[in-house]
């Protein structure tokens, strides 16, 4: 038997992978009872792909690129499978990248890609990014050459690590709203392409530090680099990468738009020490808090969005807009990540539910709940985030408590007011296309499960 599929979109946005079996050798389909229908949430750009497990992880099931290596099939819609053995390959340093599926989902039997059987909650969500991935899919492919381009060195350690959470399966939502934004503005150039490599450049180095900085043991449903290769490698290489942001801005060739991420960058630094300062420390108030977050997540938001304006040489407005716009994209997709730690599904997140809980973070749910809560809450709060006696139980207790008080509730109405702000910034730009994926975004970001 062979096996044929193509993706497509259903009426609702959701993407379908029809799927159909023939018998080998013949030229002809079964009926069509035969076909089965599947949502798919990522693939691989390279049809020719199959699973190959080496570990003793499960062996069964669709999995992602990054969870196997690859040996070449014969091409199934061109002719007779028999005529084509397989043949093995080895998998070089760059490979191939991992593209959302709305991507390319109007690619058809030739370009069938492999997938992730998701659910429909899933879909709806991705559908909420349909129409900026629509928009930016070819230059996000350019993006993805770069990438791979500039994560190559002749230390063997630096491109295997750094490939380790490019290839891991990120959103890549910064560089798209850079993409995004560049085209709001009628940008007519190619340096956006550069700029927006740079910011994913910047985030994955924040992601190498942060691990490091938080202790954490994965990220997106993998090990975090730092327990594979150790904490100096991993900031070491998140330095590199950092360097290698600036070497593509230095070639595009714009102060402004220089100057603006090197604040960032700053401003990151900032907002990370502001972080560990606050750590295990429960009289961070909210405004507190939120400051940190300002400075640690929404400062790549604003500088990515703000960029292609600056870039553009567009009027003082345009650039403040988009600024306001990413930044306060940016703290309501922190405050969403804060909520999903205690009330999200750790499969789909990518990491444990309660990490945040058990590395004694403060976050908004754990700020309002210590300060709506009596004085034996306090203690179970004192206890457990900052002398960091946790028990069994103590999770789910913890848990109880900001539903009792309705922390977790607040901290998506704080992330949806900020994401009315964002909305409300994008207003001075005339109804587009590229203004309404922008804005639908932020449904994105504010209503995402993981």
């Amino acid at each position: 038997m062979a096996f044929q599929a193509r993706a497509r979109h259903d009426n609702d946005g959701s993407v379908i992978l029809d799927t159909r079996h023939h018998e080998a050798g013949l030229n002809c389909f079964q009926p069509e009872q035969s076909i089965t229908r599947m949502l798919v949430e990522y693939i691989v750009c390279d049809p020719c792909l199959v699973k190959q497990r080496t570990d003793e992880a499960e062996q069964d099931g669709i999995v992602g690129s990054d969870e196997f290596t690859h040996k070449a099939l014969p091409d199934p819609f061109g002719g007779d499978p028999r005529a084509h053995a397989p043949q093995p390959r080895t998998v070089q340093r760059q490979r191939e990248p991992v593209y959302p599926l709305h991507a390319i989902a109007q690619r058809t039997f030739g370009d069938l890609p492999l997938g992730r059987v998701i659910s429909m909650e899933e879909a709806r969500e991705s559908a909420d990014l349909q129409s900026l991935l629509d928009i930016v899919a070819e230059d996000m492919q350019a993006i993805n050459r770069i990438i791979l381009d500039k994560a190559v060195s002749d230390v063997e350690m630096i491109p295997e690590l750094a490939h380790h959470l490019i290839d891991s399966g990120g959103k890549r939502l910064r560089p798209m709203l850079t993409i995004a934004a560049a085209k709001l503005v009628r940008y007519g150039g190619t340096g956006h392409i550069r700029v927006a490599s740079a910011v994913e450049f910047m985030h994955t180095a924040t992601l190498l530090h942060d691990d490091v900085v938080d202790e954490s043991a994965t990220r997106r449903g993998r090990k975090t680099a730092r327990m594979i290769w150790g904490n100096q490698a991993s900031v070491l290489v998140g330095d590199f990468l950092l360097g290698q942001a600036f070497r593509m801005l230095v070639e595009v060739g714009s102060l402004p738009v220089l100057k603006i991420m090197s604040n960032a960058a700053a401003t990151i630094a900032e907002g990370e020490v502001m972080q560990l300062a606050a750590a295990k420390n429960t009289a961070t108030t909210e405004d507190e808090y939120l400051a940190i977050i300002n400075a640690k997540t929404a400062a790549l938001f604003s500088a990515a969005a703000e960029v292609s304006p600056a870039l553009a040489k567009q009027p003082a407005e345009e650039q403040s807009a988009l600024k306001s716009y990413g930044k306060n994209l940016g703290l309501a997709f922190q405050l969403v990540d804060d909520a999903l730690d205690y009330a999200g599904d750790s499969a789909r997140l990518g990491k444990s539910t309660g990490d945040d809980f058990r590395e004694g973070k403060i976050t908004l749910p754990v700020i309002l709940s210590f300060r709506r809560g009596s004085t034996e809450e306090r203690a179970f709060w004192n206890r457990t985030i900052v002398e960091g006696e946790i028990k069994d139980g103590d999770l789910e207790h913890a848990i109880a408590l900001m539903k009792r008080h309705k922390a977790i509730e607040a901290t998506m109405d704080r992330a949806r007011s900020y994401g009315a702000i964002a909305r409300d910034a994008l207003a001075i730009f005339p109804d587009s296309r590229e203004k309404a994926s922008l804005e639908k975004v932020i449904s994105f970001c504010v209503n995402r499960s993981h």
